[in-house]
């Protein structure tokens, strides 16, 4: 009997196009947004010159995460991600559920995202940043990115390269830079007293967030040439790439900034302390890039799971018709566009992006606990399959419980409510 899954995957009218590289570079930017920009100062202040190693804590603890997503998106070749492994371990609702919170926690970083460009542009013309002109700053970005995704996957993994390109030199700059000109002076001493545990807590919370946003690339697995084997190189090559960059990152900031942890600009304080004015607006350049990959990779990836929600029957079959011309999930994108523009036309990037911290861990739970369920189904030559038996699945639901322990109350309740809306999207399609 042929499964949900695999009829749904024979549904699918995506061309197959993306190769390790292009998930590769859909997981590095779903990683790398503007958190690295400004995280130096805060996990220099709680943990000093210790604070290069927290950000290799934080690599092992979303490592196990990564590598259940890792096993789990070798064993399918259709788009959904979350929502096939959650409906083919627990049933189309738990799938369904998985998909809503992962889509709304994208939609809402894409909005936060859309007004922290918006803002980095402010920086050189005022009046973008404020009034009328941040809506049309903000209906560019929406639309420009929109339009783009409309036309082909093609398109939106060339303009993806380009941001990528400029973003990792403007970083690499800095790197090189600071390592050039300061000589061994960045290198830690580690004579300082090491922090408390609650400090250590605090910064492993503060920086884990920059080790979000990796599912991106697993969702367009209908578009990817061979998933069984370029989909976990391009996650866990993302992963050793993004780690090694930001302890780089680290130490260069705190050699270059004697006062980091006071910064409240630390890269940019960084840039020009090496560099000048020039420095500076190089690193404003890099800001407004890394974020602009970061809503690419976004734009590109999320609209897949209302298109594979569609075909699971969890949605309208609007959702999931797709543009005869350009083979692509149109109706999913324009839907995807017009929500970012609006919750980012509403919304501080501060209130934002505090929303999607407990819908991450909720999906991430559910991916590491399908393991176990779909391990001895699709386990196969040519997947590729966690050793150890279910310990890393194990761990991977432990780092997310301990997340889920560090939220606001306020976060709660909000999650809860999207997950009652979708609960009743959910049964009005069903019965449609």
């Amino acid at each position: 009997m042929v499964s949900d899954q695999a009829q749904n995957t024979q549904q699918e009218q995506l061309p197959r196009k993306l190769g390790t590289w292009a998930l590769w570079l859909l997981v590095v930017n779903g990683l790398i947004g503007a958190g690295i920009f400004g995280l130096p100062s805060g996990a220099s202040e709680l943990a000093g010159e210790y604070s290069v190693w927290v950000y290799a804590l934080c690599a092992l603890l979303i490592l196990p995460v990564i590598l259940c997503f890792a096993e789990l998106g070798s064993y399918f070749r259709g788009t959904g991600g979350p929502v096939r492994y959650g409906t083919e371990a627990f049933g189309p609702f738990v799938g369904f559920q998985s998909g809503w919170l992962y889509y709304f926690a994208r939609m809402i970083s894409f909005s936060a995202n859309s007004v922290l460009l918006v803002e980095s542009i402010g920086y050189f013309y005022a009046p973008a940043g404020e009034g009328i002109g941040r809506l049309i700053c903000l209906a560019l970005i929406c639309g420009a990115l929109t339009i783009i995704n409309v036309l082909g996957s093609v398109e939106s993994i060339r303009s993806l390269a380009v941001f990528t390109f400029v973003k990792f030199s403007v970083l690499i700059l800095l790197i090189f830079g600071g390592l050039i000109l300061l000589g061994g002076e960045v290198l830690p001493t580690f004579d300082s007293p090491t922090p408390s545990g609650t400090d250590l807590g605090a910064a492993v919370l503060l920086m884990i967030y920059a080790f979000v946003g990796f599912e991106g690339g697993v969702v367009p697995a209908g578009e990817a040439k061979n998933p069984n084997k370029d989909m976990p190189r391009a996650l866990i090559f993302a992963l050793v790439s993004i780690v090694v960059l930001y302890m780089l990152i680290q130490l260069v900031a705190e050699a270059a900034v004697p006062d980091l942890a006071s910064s409240e600009s630390p890269l940019l304080d960084a840039s020009a302390a090496l560099f000048g004015e020039v420095g500076a607006i190089i690193l404003m350049v890099g800001v407004a890039t890394s974020v602009t990959g970061n809503l690419v990779s976004n734009m590109f990836s999320t609209p897949r799971l209302t298109y594979a929600l569609s075909l699971d029957k969890s949605l309208p079959g609007w959702f999931g018709k797709v543009h005869p011309k350009f083979l692509t999930p149109a109706n999913s994108v324009i839907f995807f566009g017009v929500c970012t523009f609006v919750g980012a036309a509403l919304g501080s990037f501060t209130a934002l992006a505090a929303m999607t911290v407990l819908a991450r861990v909720f999906f991430y739970i559910i991916t590491c606990a399908a393991i176990p369920k779909l391990r001895p189904r699709f386990k196969a030559d040519n997947t590729f399959t966690l050793k150890g038996g279910y310990v890393i699945p194990v761990l991977g639901i432990i780092a997310c419980l301990w997340l889920m322990f560090q939220v606001s109350l306020t976060n709660i309740w909000m999650t809860a409510a999207f997950i009652a809306v979708g609960t009743g999207l959910y049964w009005a399609a069903r019965r449609s």
